[in-house]
């Protein structure tokens, strides 16, 4: 669901590093498009991050939402791609996998806080190969021990994995608004609404429920990262009312919509 005038997406380059100049590299892009990148991999840790925009990094386990405030962690060796909303603005690091010791090895959301903010801020506009041994040396490891205590959020889509469940992802995905129940997708795979419950279960962690609601909450972060009107998200993404998309997205992020973008 892209934000209104928005619809095309533009394929955004994977740099072609043959190796990191430094253990710490930073990549600054300006996205006025959609853009989206193939799926690749890389040699080494991406923090996938944006002062403005929202980010989206799929891998085959899930899709991983970054609005402003957050970063994607996605470790090295992981097939990925990546997609920002328009007018994003990339800070994205590359680490080296020997100054990332500390960090699990699955892909995750991390909170930024005002500091690392800054931090990244800052290390986006010192010399590519700094000077490890001075000041831009010393930043870098302050940037690095504030991502080791950066917390993890929960802004992720689990994907299922059979290939039943994959359709009904793909039509929700397109189409979040639509009331398609449990009991329809049975009736067209030919198999009964407890077994297609026991495989959301099975691949997701979720409930049905559950999961379609989670889908559309996170479908709506870009267009109201955008500036749309809650309203009009809210019925884009399958809500009666205004008041029930609140109500939902506060049970989902514990805040009203206006309190997570503020």
């Amino acid at each position: 669901m892209p934000p209104k005038g928005h619809d095309k997406s533009v394929r955004r380059s994977v740099p072609g590093l043959p190796s990191l100049p430094r253990p710490v590299y930073g990549r600054t892009e300006s996205l006025p498009n959609r853009a989206l990148t193939r799926r690749h991999s890389h040699p080494w840790v991406q923090l996938s991050y944006a002062i403005q925009g929202v980010l989206e990094v799929q891998t085959s386990m899930g899709r991983f939402v970054a609005p402003p405030e957050r970063a994607v962690w996605i470790p090295a060796g992981m097939q990925h791609r990546v997609f920002s909303s328009p007018r994003t603005e990339m800070r994205s690091l590359y680490l080296d996998c020997s100054v990332t010791q500390w960090a699990p090895p699955r892909c995750h959301v991390l909170g930024v806080s005002d500091l690392l903010r800054e931090l990244i801020r800052a290390f986006s506009k010192i010399p590519v190969e700094y000077e490890q041994d001075g000041a831009h040396g010393r930043l870098t490891q302050v940037l690095l021990d504030q991502l080791a205590v950066a917390p993890p959020i929960d802004l992720m889509l689990p994907l299922p994995q059979d290939l039943r469940l994959q359709q009904i992802y793909q039509s929700l995905q397109s189409h979040p608004e639509q009331q398609t129940t449990l009991a329809h997708w049975s009736q067209k795979f030919g198999v009964t609404e407890k077994t297609l419950s026991r495989l959301f279960l099975r691949d997701t962690g979720l409930t049905f429920r559950a999961w379609r609601q989670r889908l559309r909450l996170l479908k709506a972060l870009t267009p109201l990262e955008q500036g749309e009107r809650v309203t009009d998200v809210a019925l884009a993404c399958g809500y009666d009312s205004t008041s029930a998309f609140i109500a939902a997205f506060r049970q989902q992020f514990d805040e009203t919509p206006g309190e997570f973008f503020r």
